[in-house]
Order: C-alpha cells, then structure tokens, then sequence
C-alpha cells in the first residue's frame, strides 16, 4: 500500500510540472484558465517579496528590490520545476525497486540522489536500478532532463526579446511626453502648425505596440513583473498615458485624429482588461480610483493645453463622455497598479520634471 501511494504520488507530481511546463512555455495562454502550479507561485511569492519591498527607502532602492523579483522567480520557478520532477521519479523508483542491487534496502535519500544524477544526466553509475522498470523509469527521466535544459534554452531569449521589444518603445516615449509621461504633454509635444500629424502615426504605433503587448503578455504573464529601466517609466504607466491621451481626442480635440484615438483606445482598453483578468486584479471603482483627475485639475488642464494652442471641448457633456471613458479603463489600470507597485502616471507634468534623456550621472542638461 505504501509503495502504490508513493508511486501514485509520484505519477501525480510529474504530471502537474510536465503539463505546467507545457502550458508556460508551449501552449499559447488562455485569460481563462484553471488554476496552475505557476499562477499559485507567482501569487505565493510576490505577496511577501512586496510587502517587504514596499518599505524599503529611499524609493529607487525599493525599485531596484521591485526590478529583481521578475528574473529571480523565473529562475526559481525553473528550480521548481526540476526539483519537483526529481522528487516524482525517486518516489516511482522507490516503490519498484527499493534496493538498486545492494543485499538490503537502502534509504530514500538513495534513491532520490538516483534521480538527480538521472535527470541532468551525470551517469556516475555508483547506483543504479535492477530491474527493467526502474531502468525504463530512468531513460524516461533523463529524457525529461534534456528537455526542461531545452525549454530553458528556448523560453529565455523570447522573454528577453519581448522585454526589450516593449522597452524600446517605452524609451521613445521619453521625449515625447515626458518623464513620467503625460497626455497633456504627449499633446503638447505634438502639436505642429495647428497640425497632429506626428500624434496620429504614434497612436498608430501604439495601437500596434498594445496588440503585441496583449499577446506577449497573456502567453508569459512573467513579464508583467519585469520593469523598466528608469524608475519612472514603467509598461503600465505608458499604456495608461496613450489611453489618457486618447480620451482627450475622443472627446473633442480640434485637428487630432478622432478615428485612429477610437482604435488604440480599443485596442490599449483590450490589454488592460485582459491582463488584469490574467491577475484575477478586480477592478476598483471607488472614489480613489479617479483622484488622478479632479474638477481642479480638470480645469488646470484645459488651461495649459488653451496657452499652447490646443482647444479641449467645453462644457457638461464633454466632461461627462470624459468621464465615461475613464471608467472604462481607470478601474484596471488602477488596480494593476496596486498590484505590481507601478504607480500611474499624471495627467499633468509636474513643473519640476526632467527628461530621462536630459539626465547622467553627472549632473542634467539646464
């Protein structure tokens, strides 16, 4: 009985880390799924690792804390992944040979050592199985061995080519809204001879760098906790400011591009929902959810963009569709926020900001 349990057991926890494997690395995402080995580590995991973070000073210290939790709890995952296929094989070795050719039973502790040496393929030969099952069991998880060394192979150059995909990106948008970004000065910025020409081939850009986003993202949700390289940009903070700036061209911005802000608008609101549903992050609708946007900053806004020659549509209505369109993405973009400890950007420049791209180490450009 105990020998059934034990190779029960181990059957159970090779099959839960091959298909969890297969499911991260392999199959492309759904937002709908069961519940998983990797979800449940990501969520066992980052609860604590924030909570300690979170009071770390000064606030590029605990950035920097915050930056390495993506690379290190992929690689732990990995660790996991291995140790937990080790533990499965020694367990179904165990129960069908308990003494690997010496006179009398030998400790677990054997027969897990059997199994490392297997799964990555050492071949000492100091211990091995006697009969025709263990010795099948053995091939088999060597052959597993190789192939996680495969997927480890493979599943790191194309998060790290996803990752420097979308930070590009996210650099360009540096000098065109400001650090951290704005949609008052993403408009301001853009502005040439009353024209918006270069602000509809960014949207454009945009609504395109939110799809790649959507599809990235859902297939290795891992990268969600990979952050950005200065600590006031971050992949949310930069989908939240076109989805700002698109609601001000939604709403009535004399010359902008109305069509082309509805479609990265659909497509930027998409990602959000979808990667927050991937977070199971319900979205908030309390009062502080829209504190990024009071009357007086509403009012302020319409000012600054008025002195550069942009004229915002006036009156109820406008501030109603305004709102409108907030709820349709604040609410996620908030909660993801909570979430990831990646605040969200203003929707006004604060007066003593700097360009990253202006700054070094040894001092800004005046």
């Amino acid at each position: 009985m105990l020998r059934a349990l034990a190779a029960g057991s181990g059957l159970i926890i090779i099959a839960v880390i091959l298909w969890d494997a297969f499911e991260t690395v392999i199959l492309p995402r759904r937002v709908n799924r069961r519940i998983r080995l990797t979800g449940l580590f990501y969520s066992a995991v980052w609860v604590p690792w924030s909570t300690f973070v979170i009071y770390a000073k000064p606030p590029k210290r605990r950035e920097k804390l915050l930056s390495l939790f993506g690379p290190l709890s992929l690689l732990l995952l990995l660790v996991i992944w291995a140790v937990g296929l080790i533990l499965g094989y020694a367990l179904i070795v165990w129960s069908i040979d308990q003494r690997l050719g010496a006179s009398s039973e030998i400790s677990f502790w054997t027969h897990l050592y059997l199994s490392a040496t297997t799964f990555f393929t050492l071949g000492y030969g100091d211990v091995v199985p006697t009969n025709s099952i263990g010795r099948f069991m053995s091939v088999v998880e060597a052959g597993n061995g190789f192939g996680l060394l495969a997927i480890v192979i493979s599943y790191l150059p194309i998060l790290y080519q996803a990752f420097s995909k979308r930070e590009a990106s996210i650099s360009l948008l540096d000098a065109r809204a400001g650090s951290p970004s704005s949609a008052v000065e993403l408009l301001r910025r853009h502005r040439n001879d009353d024209q918006f020409n270069d602000l509809h081939r960014l949207l454009r850009e945009w609504e395109r760098w939110s799809a790649e986003l959507l599809e990235s993202h859902l297939s290795y949700p891992v990268l969600c906790y990979f952050r950005s390289q200065h600590d006031n940009q971050s992949w949310l903070g930069a989908l939240t400011t076109v989805l700002d700036t698109c609601a001000l061209v939604m709403v009535g911005v004399d010359g902008a591009s109305v069509w082309q802000a509805r479609l990265t608008f659909a497509m930027a609101r998409h990602a959000v929902v979808d990667i927050a549903q991937v977070f199971r992050t319900k979205p908030t609708r309390d009062s502080s959810c829209y504190s990024r946007l009071p009357q007086a900053e509403l009012d302020r806004m319409r000012d600054i963009l008025q002195q550069n020659g942009i004229n915002l549509s006036d009156g109820e209505e406008t501030e109603r569709r305004l709102m409108e369109l907030r709820a349709m993405y604040e609410p996620y973009v908030h909660a993801l926020s909570e979430w990831l400890l990646m605040p969200l950007p203003p929707w006004i420049l604060p007066k003593d900001a700097i360009d990253n791209w202006k700054t070094s180490a040894w001092g800004r450009i005046q």
